[in-house]
């Protein structure tokens, strides 16, 4: 399928949701705006579901006939992600990637979008509210941290020390069944420190501006990944599926380790990330 991605039309589309939906509920959600949905740390707010209904009207303008997924059109249409991995052209987009941050006040949320042709991760985006500046990646083009200015810096993963005791980043264990769980937790006490912000959009951020050598994910949904991680490999990093396979936008499992690089990615796996 041919297409031509206005990129900067889709970051300012992602700011725009920020001003008008997000930024002015910030510290400021009334009692029936915030809702569970799986369990107590899986939220939904008035505005995540405000700024994807914005977004989702005006894709169109931006990639007429794309399908258009979000992570709340999912939650109340679970068939419309089944319908991904026969589109020619889609965007998803996580509207608020942090819900659980975002609700507690706390300033560490983002807003993703991606774009998948002929079943591929082609851009993605991860725009932060709060310093009003974006982190780009178009397929092929490098990893860009973007301000409002119009100044831009190529990103690039910082190399991992051999010493897997010197290992710095994020793993997400919450989706782990309880044994495996504590047996990954015991096994991370191996490496300098594994941390979570509970918010992907800020982990692939830190991640591909060199902060971190580590990501690891064992559920994986589209809208929280497919714009990292294209962000992640095109800052030069090792992008792998627990079997070693390449992570596709239809996976939804299989785990995930993002590295600086492969002794990296081989290290973590054998002796960490071992379930």
């Amino acid at each position: 399928m041919t297409f031509t991605l206005d990129i900067a039309a889709l970051a300012n589309l992602m700011q725009e949701a920020a001003a008008v939906e997000i930024l002015p509920r910030f510290r400021n959600l009334g009692g029936g705006d915030v809702r569970m949905k799986s369990e107590a740390i899986d939220l939904v707010t008035e505005a995540d579901e405000s700024a994807e209904r914005l977004m989702k009207a005006r894709m169109p303008d931006i990639l007429p006939g794309a399908l258009f997924i979000g992570e709340e059109s999912v939650a109340a249409d679970p068939a419309l992600l089944e319908r991904l991995s026969g589109a020619d052209l889609a965007v998803i987009v996580d509207p608020i990637d942090g819900t659980f941050n975002y609700a507690s006040g706390l300033p560490l949320f983002g807003v993703m979008a991606s774009v998948v042709a002929g079943g591929e991760t082609v851009a993605g985006i991860i725009y932060d509210p709060m310093g009003n500046d974006w982190v780009i990646a178009e397929k092929g083009s490098g990893a860009w941290f973007c301000r409002a200015d119009g100044t831009q810096e190529q990103m690039t993963v910082t190399p991992a020390p051999a010493a897997l005791d010197a290992l710095v980043g994020c793993a997400s264990t919450g989706f782990y069944p309880p044994e495996a769980r504590r047996e990954i937790m015991g096994n991370m006490a191996k490496v300098r420190i594994a941390t979570s912000y509970r918010c992907a959009a800020h982990e692939y951020r830190a991640f591909a501006s060199g902060h971190f050598h580590f990501l690891m994910y064992q559920k994986l949904m589209p809208w929280d990944h497919l714009a990292g991680c294209l962000i992640a490999e095109e800052a030069g990093a090792t992008v792998r599926r627990f079997d070693g396979t390449p992570y596709r936008p239809t996976h939804t499992d299989g785990g995930l380790l993002v590295t600086s690089d492969e002794s990296a990615w081989d290290m973590l796996r054998s002796e960490v990330f071992t379930r």
